[in-house]
């Protein structure tokens, strides 16, 4: 059985609410280097005040952990505020509580994308402009309605992140270490997922063996002995440079900007 402490609950419905609304602005300092960081620990900073009160280096360290890499659907983004939030509010691990956002930010963009901008918003859209052309103001109104109701869905998302973190904070803790290990494994899978669909390295050159035959060394070579290995070696590349030789990510992105167009000038990729 699972038994909620209300005594250390620190934040009222109202406070979740307006963080639901407050996650709104997610994207609204999104860069290259960190995407929706900025907006994602801008909508939480009224409430880690109100958690940390007086502790200026557990809310320093929340901040840092906020700040750090994350790109999740704007919709969902507040189950995932609601939820680290209650573990911040019981003082969990940081561990876990960083697991956790690696985890599950990955997977809400997924979800968030299939049912929203790929389902629900295009049959909508495709209704409503049908009824537009006809001349039926029906159809503005029908869209409005549908995607206001979704904006307004992101206050019961929060609500529900956070009561499910405020009921499983005796679990967490109970099994602290697997779910620690459990979800560092979840967020770098997920990690190496999006590696694998994001990162794309394509040698064009080939090799002339004769006249009429030449060795594609995309097809012929890399692919054949080790698929993708190109991506994964800059990947790891760039992971080194940032954590070992601390290289501004800034630097990195403007660094593969400049060699992919080089070296396709070039006609190398």
């Amino acid at each position: 059985m699972i038994i909620v402490k209300e005594s250390k609950r620190v934040l009222t419905k109202k406070d979740i609410t307006k963080l639901g609304l407050l996650s709104s602005f997610l994207q609204a300092s999104f860069n290259y280097e960190r995407m929706q960081a900025g907006g994602f620990t801008a909508a939480q900073i009224p409430f880690l005040k109100k958690i940390y009160k007086d502790d200026k280096k557990g809310l320093s360290e929340a901040m840092t952990d906020d700040l750090e890499f994350i790109n999740t659907h704007p919709n969902f983004v507040g189950f995932l505020m609601g939820l680290l939030l209650s573990l911040e509010e019981n003082h969990e691990d940081r561990g876990i509580i960083k697991g956790l956002k690696v985890a599950l930010f990955g997977p809400l963009a997924g979800i968030g994308d299939a049912i929203f901008w790929f389902t629900i918003l295009p049959i909508v859209a495709g209704i409503s402009a049908s009824f537009a052309i006809q001349g039926n103001a029906l159809g503005p109104i029908l869209f409005f309605t549908v995607y206001l109701t979704i904006f307004l869905l992101r206050i019961v998302w929060t609500h529900l992140g956070y009561n499910l973190g405020t009921k499983a904070i005796d679990l967490i803790k109970t099994n602290s270490q697997i779910i620690s290990k459990a979800a560092s494994i979840l967020g770098i899978t997920v990690i190496g997922g999006l590696i694998a669909s994001y990162v794309h390295i394509n040698v064009v050159s080939k090799i002339a063996i004769n006249a009429k035959h030449a060795v594609s060394l995309q097809t012929d070579f890399f692919d054949k002995i080790f698929p993708n290995i190109l991506p994964l070696g800059y990947t790891l590349l760039m992971f080194y440079l940032l954590k070992k030789k601390k290289v501004s990510p800034v630097v990195l992105i403007f660094t593969t900007f400049i060699l992919a167009i080089l070296l396709s000038f070039v006609g190398v990729l």
